[in-house]
């Protein structure tokens, strides 16, 4: 137990955006699961447009404190100031569909305490189904990687870590290992360490700020790294259709070349991108890519900068406030 005063040691942060469906099974979950840690939590919901904001107003968690925005201000801006309302000295990112077992934020912390230059660290993840989900972490995106992308490569050997290295081929997540990214689906990092970093790059609406973050934590000296023995179940992908997520997720990609490769590596990554984009597009005309080539003007160009700070609105009053 904490003394009178002290600030809990985990802060678990969860982004909500039309989460209803999964939100009070994470929460109920996470507050019965036996961690011997104190810890808080902090809902940020993303201008819900379902019954989220009621579902968690109506659950007994403990220590649990809800804001809304009155914008879905994306998922780092919302983590930033979900982070931002918190105070424990480890800083854990939950998505809403995540079921987190017994033991997992336990595993997670331990394994942190035992091994100071490691960060971000994620878990193990499951399907509901009991097979394991690989998208607990990836790869570094690379220019190979890309070119793999392009010529169709690392769809045609989804399994080699050669020609699909972001995949990283077929290990089943079941050691410890040093990856390039760590999904911020559940994610643990020391809050000097997020305070150093600056939180999430909030340029990135929605996916590629993790692997982002992932990139710069090692230009700071640690490692990301995944530890087996903290275990959750992930559904994925819930608040996103397939063509809209797809979009999503390239212009996340361009982001991060623009953001971390030199000017030539940029100006091959982007035609490579939509090389493959437009090669998958002609190979499986019944699949969601031909509309994603159509919609290429959304994700030809990285998204546009946003600076660090209290998300505000345009007459200048900040967009988050406690419910």
């Amino acid at each position: 137990m904490t003394g009178l005063g002290e600030p809990p040691q985990v802060s678990v942060v969860l982004v909500t955006y039309n989460s209803a469906e999964h939100i009070g099974r994470c929460l109920t979950a996470m507050a019965n699961d036996g961690t011997r840690r104190t810890r808080e939590f902090v809902v940020l919901d993303n201008a819900s447009t379902d019954d989220t904001v009621a579902v968690v107003r109506a659950l007994s968690v403990p220590a649990c404190r809800l804001y809304v925005s009155s914008l879905n201000l994306g998922f780092a801006s919302g983590a930033n100031a979900g982070v931002a309302q918190s105070t424990g000295r480890w800083v854990l990112l939950v998505n809403p569909d995540a079921v987190v077992a017994p033991g997992a934020v336990d595993a997670l912390v331990d394994f942190a305490e035992q091994h100071p230059d490691a960060g971000p660290i994620g878990g193990r993840t499951f399907r509901p189904d009991g097979s394991v989900d690989p998208r607990s972490c990836w790869g570094r995106q690379t220019l190979w990687s890309t070119f793999c992308f392009a010529t169709g490569l690392s769809s045609a050997l989804r399994r080699s870590t050669r020609f699909n290295p972001e995949s990283l081929g077929v290990w089943g997540r079941d050691s410890v290992r040093e990856v390039g990214t760590v999904t911020g689906y559940f994610m643990l990092i020391r809050r000097a360490h997020w305070d150093a970093l600056g939180g999430l790059d909030p340029t990135f609406f929605m996916y590629g700020d993790d692997v982002d973050f992932s990139e710069r934590a090692r230009r700071l000296g640690l490692r990301p790294m995944i530890t087996p023995t903290a275990v959750t179940q992930h559904s994925g992908g819930a608040s996103s259709v397939d063509d809209d997520r797809a979009v999503m997720l390239l212009r996340g990609r361009l982001t991060l070349m623009d953001r971390h490769w030199g000017r030539l590596a940029r100006r091959l990554g982007r035609l490579l991108i939509r090389a493959g984009v437009l090669l998958r597009a002609v190979a499986a005309p019944r699949s969601s890519w031909p509309l994603v080539w159509r919609q290429r003007a959304q994700w030809t160009e990285p998204y546009p900068v946003v600076s660090r700070g209290i998300p505000r609105d345009a007459a200048g009053a900040p967009v988050v406030r406690a419910a």
